[in-house]
């Protein structure tokens, strides 16, 4: 979360109030995780006395373009949400701002207000949106990096079905892949495999003709339909495993058990008796779940061992250029998070799509902590051996 029908709910909300109006006020966080390669003085000055003309969205990044440029985008990563004060905005699981929290709020990143005195502003608890000024956002990372967009810009069937079958990947790793479709995350794969009836780790070279047509279908209709509801989850047919999965737990949807896998990088809920392997693939993953069970020696959940995330690595354009880091082998629990970071916290939410990318790096952090801590030890140790005086004869 968000994916592409929560980013253009918010791209649909400024487009309808903020249009045409002149920002008069600017607030920019003094976040460098967040405000990426500008500083908040420089950024403000350039929004002062810019009219906003138009807002734009691809996959899961959306910019305002004003009547000059730069211009900001934002790439909402895992909690990016915009506010609007006043207007009831689509907020979706995690959101971090309540009605009755302050205004703005503490986790705002930029924040403007307008010469009708209307107030916006972005927010990102978790810290993984990257907010940008740029001269052509659509023309630089990690926008241009991006596949078609799966609203704006589908493929046709056939094209699907074509390009299916050249890859070897499994379908829902390669859902996620933003360099392919544009603004399927977590939870969207999720909803049409299940709808599609395809196995996430089913390869995608080799569906039938007849389940990419299903599937392609499956795409259309559900991000179409989520978009038309402005992603109230709330309005989401009763029958779409959306309202079973977050919590991970053993649970059914529509009769049928749901169960959870690692497909992707990520946590998976399926349905085993409706979606099953099919082909000689069938042996192989039979012992997929039992891998996973084997890889929680260390304790924690789902979330806390997965450790890579496919989707995040596509669009950020460090992991990009580097690759995923290697996972650490520390055995420590990872590193508490401040009691701030816990606020509005649910315990039914899916943690994968909020914390995976904090966790690894809290992993990694604990494991050369704790390398340090085991060398500057022997270090110690070493010197006052050899201090020691020798034992007369």
């Amino acid at each position: 979360m968000p994916e592409l029908p929560e980013v253009e709910a918010a791209r649909r909300a400024v487009e309808e109030h903020c249009l045409g109006k002149k920002i008069k006020k600017a607030i920019i966080a003094n976040d460098t995780k967040v405000i990426d390669s500008v500083s908040a003085s420089d950024f403000e000055a350039a929004l002062l006395g810019k009219t906003i003309i138009s807002a734009h969205r691809k996959g899961k990044n959306l910019w305002l373009h004003l009547d000059s440029p730069p211009f900001p985008s934002f790439q909402f990563g895992m909690s990016g949400a915009i506010y609007i004060k006043g207007v009831a905005v689509t907020k979706y699981k995690r959101s971090a701002v309540n009605d009755t929290d302050e205004w703005p709020s503490k986790y705002s990143k930029f924040f403007i207000e307008l010469d009708d005195g209307l107030e916006l502003s972005f927010t990102d608890k978790r810290r993984f949106a990257k907010v940008r000024l740029l001269k052509d956002p659509a023309a630089v990372s990690p926008i241009s990096e991006l596949g078609p967009d799966a609203l704006l810009e589908p493929m046709t069937v056939n094209e699907f079905t074509e390009s299916l079958s050249k890859k070897k990947i499994a379908i829902k790793a390669l859902l996620l892949d933003q360099s392919y479709i544009a603004g399927i995350g977590n939870w969207i794969a999720d909803e049409v495999l299940y709808q599609a009836r395809i196995h996430p780790l089913q390869s995608s070279a080799s569906m039938s003709k007849e389940n990419c047509a299903t599937l392609h279908k499956c795409i259309k209709e559900v991000i179409q339909y989520a978009v038309r509801v402005d992603a109230d989850s709330s309005r989401f047919p009763l029958e779409w495993i959306f309202h079973f999965r977050w919590d991970k737990k053993p649970g059914k949807v529509n009769g049928k058990k749901i169960d959870f896998i690692n497909a992707g990088g990520r946590t998976t809920a399926y349905v085993p008796e409706l979606q099953k392997i099919s082909g000689n693939q069938a042996a192989k993953v039979a012992a997929e779940p039992r891998k996973k069970t084997s890889k929680r020696k260390s304790g924690g959940n789902d979330d806390t061992d997965e450790l890579s995330n496919e989707e995040e690595k596509i669009v950020e354009t460090d992991q990009l250029k580097k690759g995923p880091k290697p996972r650490g082998r520390g055995k420590k629990p990872p590193m508490k998070r401040k009691s701030d970071d816990s606020d509005d916290d649910m315990a039914g939410d899916d943690n994968s799509d909020d914390d995976e990318v904090q966790k690894k790096t809290m992993k990694k952090t604990t494991t050369k902590q704790a390398k340090a801590e085991k060398a500057s030890k022997k270090k110690v140790s070493s010197s006052q051996n050899s201090k020691k005086p020798k034992k007369a004869k």
